[in-house]
C-alpha cells in the first residue's frame, strides 16, 4: 500500500516548515523540501535563489523549479510512497503556482502544464496551506538574509499569497491561520493530516 503524500504551502514566514518538519517526525515520514533537497536540486536552487550573477528570467525560473520537481518527484517522493512511506514535503506544485504564476506573472495554464509534465501527474493527497499576513512574515524572518526571491518587493508577495489563497479555494486545500495561537494551529495540521492517513490507508 502506498504511503501518504502530504504537503505544507504559504509564503516564507508561514511556519509551514516548522509544521512539515513536526509532522514528519509525528508520522516518522520522509522529511523534504523544494528545490534543492537533491543532489541535482543544490545546484538548482543555487542558480535559482544564491546565484545572483545568474538571476533567471521569470520563465527560466519556472522551468529551473520543474527541474528540481521532476528529479525530486521521481528519485525521493514516488520511491518513498511507492514502498509504503509517508512523505511530508515542504512546498510543491503549488508553490510554482503562486510564485511563478501569480507573483511573475506566467500563464497559469502553461505552468500546469510544465508542472504535470514533471511530476508525471503526481499530486499530494493533502496539501496544507499555512496563511499569514505579510507584516507576520517579516517579523518571523527578522534579519535573516533574504534570498533571491524573498527580497523581491511588497507587492510581488503580495501577488504571491494572494495566489495561494486562490489556489487554496480553487483545489480545497486545508487552509489554516497561522498567526493564530501555536496550539491551535497544530491541533488543526494534526487533524488534517489524520485525516488525509486515515483515507489512504
Amino acid at each position: 500500500m502506498a504511503g501518504c503524500f502530504i504537503v505544507f504551502e504559504g509564503i516564507d514566514g508561514s511556519g509551514k516548515s516548522t509544521q512539515a518538519r513536526r509532522t514528519a517526525e509525528r508520522l516518522g515520514a520522509l522529511s523534504t523540501f523544494e528545490p534543492g533537497d537533491t543532489p541535482l536540486g543544490v545546484e538548482l536552487r543555487r542558480l535559482l535563489l544564491h546565484d545572483d550573477a545568474a538571476a533567471p528570467v521569470p520563465t527560466a525560473e519556472a522551468l529551473l523549479m520543474a527541474a528540481d520537481r521532476a528529479q525530486h518527484v521521481h528519485t525521493l517522493i514516488n520511491p518513498a510512497l511507492d514502498a509504503g512511506r509517508h512523505v511530508v514535503s515542504d512546498r510543491f506544485s503549488g508553490s510554482t503556482l503562486a510564485y511563478q504564476g501569480y507573483g511573475q506573472g506566467i500563464d497559469l495554464d502553461v505552468l500546469t502544464s510544465v508542472v504535470t509534465f514533471a511530476t508525471s501527474g503526481r499530486q499530494p493527497d493533502c496539501t496544507i496551506l499555512l496563511d499569514c499576513d505579510l507584516a507576520t512574515s517579516k517579523a518571523r524572518l527578522g534579519q535573516t538574509k533574504p534570498d533571491r526571491l524573498e527580497a523581491l518587493d511588497t507587492a510581488f508577495h503580495e501577488r504571491v499569497r494572494n495566489g495561494f489563497l486562490a489556489l487554496g479555494a480553487a483545489h480545497q486545500w486545508v487552509i489554516i491561520d497561522s498567526t493564530a495561537d501555536l496550539d491551535a494551529v497544530c491541533a488543526a495540521v494534526d487533524a488534517a493530516v489524520d485525516a488525509a492517513v486515515a483515507k489512504t490507508s
